[in-house]
């Protein structure tokens, strides 16, 4: 229960930090990415806030406990290679982002602004979820 309930409080810190940085607005993502018109550069300081509350957040909590508080151990990334799967990814959700003005995080606040175009995207977002995990699961065929 207490898992949940710190799950709950993140979730609410983070819908909070969208709200009154304004990142749910798609409009005020999209300004960021038109540096030749409407340009909005607070996009580049929400996400310089993020870097530096991370960095000092993981050199503290990696340097000093051996687990959560309310798990057995840290759920991190084992892959850490670069290879065409990441990068195509990557480049999918930028791209995807760049259209819609919304981020997958950001959106879930957002149903609160704007019900009609965040439902639209989310539904979207995640038939490319299905769709993407319906093709990792095809057989590969090797060709000789």
């Amino acid at each position: 229960m207490i898992r949940l309930l710190s799950a709950l409080a993140a979730g609410l810190v983070f819908g909070l930090g969208i709200a009154v940085s304004g990142m749910g607005n798609p409009a005020k993502v999209l300004n960021f990415f038109d540096p030749f018109g409407t340009w909005d550069p607070s996009l580049a300081f929400v996400m310089g806030g993020a870097l530096v509350t991370t960095l000092i957040g993981y050199r503290a909590i990696f340097g000093r406990w051996s687990a959560p508080l309310f798990d057995t151990r840290f759920h991190l990334p084992a892959v850490n290679t670069i290879d065409a799967r990441l990068v195509g990814g990557a480049a999918l959700f930028g791209v995807g982002w760049g259209i819609s003005g919304f981020c997958p995080g950001g959106a879930i606040p957002a149903l609160g602004f704007a019900p009609w175009p965040t439902t639209l995207f989310l539904v979207a977002m995640c038939g490319g979820i299905l769709l993407a995990r319906w093709l990792q699961a095809l057989p590969r065929r090797r060709i000789a």
